[in-house]
């Protein structure tokens, strides 16, 4: 769970996540109601609590928990396969079991990443707050920092771009994203059609690979998806000696096949202190 954690702080937004200490804190907007999640390690342990609002919920808020954390995946024969790889098996057992984080909700995840093209992480985690605290939903009982829930794609829908000060194109990307989600035409759950939410990604304008392929990788369950021009993947293959250029990048990862969104996680983490 440390290395989820690590993942997960540096991008929480204010108002539905929470960082203390070691514990990282978020809203579930559920069924029946509302619910907050609390994930920690610490003293050799971890832990999961979750408030909910109606106990009929409590299952799968700790589905949701365990998508977020990655848990449903078996990492033994994705680090024996990228472990013999001479470039990431280092990285491999610098970092086993090494896992790739979901999201609690596909269309929240798929907004953020919309909110994060061609920006720092931090201005997409100010822009993402700013659309919390004036479209999403106050609990009806804060939890520390946690506030509100994440707003639904029928409110995402009807934001001005004035009030997110987003480019015309990535405003437009927004609403149509929400409106697709609200419509049906876009189904971005765990289990839905890969190909089809892809393709149904990059038919809005100002939604391009890389956030398709994000979106695949953790909202989808996407084992396989790889971020040939992401910034990171770059930086990381240049620090290990080879060309990070997008090209480049994809034809080296042809070998890590059929666990390309792990090979990212590996990549990315390389990057850390």
């Amino acid at each position: 769970m440390i290395e989820q954690l690590r993942f997960l702080g540096p991008r929480a937004v204010d108002g539905i996540e929470e960082v203390e200490s070691s514990a990282y804190r978020r809203s579930l907007a559920l069924e029946h109601g509302w619910g907050v999640a609390e994930l920690g390690t610490g003293a050799g342990s971890e832990r999961l609590a979750v408030e909910l609002e109606d106990e009929r919920d409590r299952p799968e808020a700790l589905a949701r928990c365990r998508r977020l954390l990655g848990l449903e995946a078996d990492t033994s024969p994705i680090d024996a396969a990228l472990g013999r790889d001479p470039l990431l098996g280092p990285l491999v057992r610098r970092r086993p079991a090494l896992r790739v984080p979901g999201c609690t909700d596909g269309f929240e995840l798929a907004v953020r990443a919309v909110l994060g093209q061609q920006v720092t992480l931090q201005a997409a985690r100010n822009t993402a707050a700013r659309l919390v605290a004036l479209h999403g939903r106050p609990l009806a009982q804060a939890s520390g920092g946690v506030t509100h829930l994440f707003p639904t794609p029928a409110a995402v829908a009807r934001v001005a771009s004035r009030e997110l000060r987003l480019p015309r194109t990535r405003a437009g990307a927004l609403r149509a994203l929400a409106l697709a989600v609200r419509d049906g035409e876009l189904d971005l759950d765990r289990g839905a059609d890969r190909t089809a939410a892809r393709q149904a990604l990059l038919a809005i304008p100002g939604i391009g690979p890389w956030t398709a392929s994000y979106v695949a990788m953790r909202a989808l369950g996407d084992p396989d998806a790889f971020l040939p021009g992401d910034a990171g993947v770059r930086r990381a293959l240049e620090r290990l000696g080879r060309d990070g250029g997008p090209a480049s990048a994809e034809r080296l990862a042809a070998s890590w096949r059929p666990w390309r969104s792990y090979a990212v996680m590996h990549l990315w983490r390389s990057l850390a202190p």
